[in-house]
């Protein structure tokens, strides 16, 4: 997999306020495919990566936990009884991609005795984010209410992040990845075309606005070579919770881009993969 970091564009520096670039220049700042040279032939190897998982990971596909064609789960187990769950929601800023191509990140967190929930959700524009979010939220319901207690520890990358972050009142744990965690400045980018973000959804629907006393600890990683605004977001993010003593620390993932970081959490080793056991209590 390529370790290519990503190009930032010029017309972001780094001390840059996101309300003062124009719809064009603020939607290059969230770019993460622009930005990152190679990011289809990554991605791309994530779904054959995947597939070859897939096949020797057949024992529990495409369970529903509701009546939608992508309201499905994938759950891998590591084998050990009673074992702690991390749940996965993928990215794709909410209108890509599929759980399926993203099999693969159980690899790390199997190894290290956590069984792995990939979690669909149906894409925008044919869902809200609203819509998403309830997805979200009944999935994680479902597997609270089937695992007799274990622990469970709520993931994501990217919009998957957001997810995360959004829903880890759920869980045990959250775990998020180069989220998104304030809708304002995608809802001033080409990506609120399929989104359509509303006022409303973007106060209601924006994790850092929703922070209380006695949430559930969220871990926050990213990429140390993403793009400044994911990097402020995330930085944000964290700065805002810990200012109300809520749990979870802020790694930044050396060497790493907006899709490598996710090396570290298909590699058992890697500081993703370590963290999520951590946070399931391993």
């Amino acid at each position: 997999m390529s370790t290519i970091a990503n190009q930032r564009p010029a017309t972001m520096p780094e001390t840059t306020d996101w309300q003062d670039l124009d719809r064009a220049a603020l939607s290059r700042a969230y770019d993460n495919s622009g930005a990152v040279a190679d990011s289809a032939a990554i991605v791309a190897g994530w779904r054959a990566r995947s597939a070859a998982f897939r096949e020797r990971h057949a024992e529990a596909l495409d369970l529903a936990y509701g009546p939608g064609e992508r309201q499905r789960i994938d759950v891998f187990r590591c084998g050990q009884p009673s074992a702690p769950m991390l749940a996965f929601l993928h990215g794709g800023y909410w209108q890509r991609n599929d759980r399926r191509g993203f099999s693969c990140m159980a690899e790390g967190p199997l190894a290290l005795g956590l069984d792995v929930a990939l979690v669909g959700y149906t894409l925008a524009p044919e869902a809200s984010l609203t819509a998403i979010v309830a997805e979200a939220r009944a999935a994680l319901a479902l597997l609270r209410a089937d695992g007799g207690g274990r622990r469970l520890v709520v993931s994501g990358w990217s919009a998957g992040g957001h997810l995360a972050a959004q829903v880890a009142d759920g869980a045990d744990a959250g775990l998020a990845i180069s989220g998104l965690f304030d809708l304002a400045p995608i809802a001033g980018t080409n990506l609120n075309d399929a989104l359509s973000l509303s006022a409303e959804e973007i106060a209601a629907l924006s994790p850092i606005r929703h922070l209380s006393p006695g949430a559930p600890p969220v871990a926050v990683l990213y990429g140390a070579d993403e793009l400044p605004e994911l990097r402020r977001q995330s930085d944000a993010y964290h700065a805002a919770r810990r200012a109300l003593g809520l749990d979870g620390p802020l790694i930044p993932v050396t060497g790493a881009n907006h899709f490598t970081v996710l090396d570290a959490l298909i590699d058992p080793e890697g500081a993703i993969a370590r963290t999520a056991a951590r946070l399931a209590g391993l």
